[in-house]
């Protein structure tokens, strides 16, 4: 991939994870036990972009998803909210992909940022309110995070095993990288 197709692609997967984010907004909570807690369906794009770019291109989509995302939609706090939980959530999943196709799955990695962006966002509002009593939501929103980790991993799985265009597209880093040609492979 050439320098401004990556370019485009980085902004392409960014636009489409903050449309993504945006619509989320409007969409009722689906975890009425669990107030506040969303399924994060811009992590679909997340996911795409940590297995067909480098980490940093695909550090560069998060950051771009959320200051779009913040810019359009949002406040100071929901940025430290979003700030903290995206990329808690990006670096575990990024971590938790080198375990291999062979010891954890698409809907795992998914689950795994999932429940690390609620993790983040409890450690702000802990740091916030000037208590770790918040943290006592923990188990509630790692059920909430955990059900929409499941959502999004199965999502993403069939983007990438079905759109026959991501590997095409996929930048040279990650052809080269013999990780990313373990996931393509055991999805084959």
């Amino acid at each position: 991939m050439q320098p401004t197709q990556k370019s485009v692609y980085i902004a392409l997967l960014a636009a489409q994870a903050t449309v993504i984010a945006i619509i989320e907004s409007f969409i009722p909570n689906l975890f009425a036990f669990a107030p506040g807690a969303k399924l994060g369906l811009s992590n679909i794009i997340t996911m795409v972009a940590i297995f067909t770019l480098s980490k940093r291109d695909a550090f560069r989509v998060v950051t771009l998803r959320l200051l779009l995302t913040t810019i359009l939609t949002g406040t100071v706090s929901t940025f430290l909210y979003s700030f903290a939980g995206s990329y808690l959530s990006f670096i575990g999943m990024v971590l938790i992909r080198y375990l291999g196709p062979k010891r954890v799955s698409f809907v795992g990695i998914s689950v795994s940022g999932g429940v690390l962006f609620n993790i983040g966002q409890l450690i702000v509002a802990s740091v916030i309110a000037g208590s770790f009593t918040v943290m006592l939501y923990l188990p509630i929103l790692t059920f909430s995070g955990m059900l929409a980790g499941i959502v999004v991993g199965m999502i993403a799985n069939y983007m990438m095993q079905n759109i026959a265009s991501i590997e095409k597209i996929q930048s040279q880093d990650a052809q080269m990288d013999a990780l990313s040609q373990a996931w393509y492979q055991a999805q084959q």
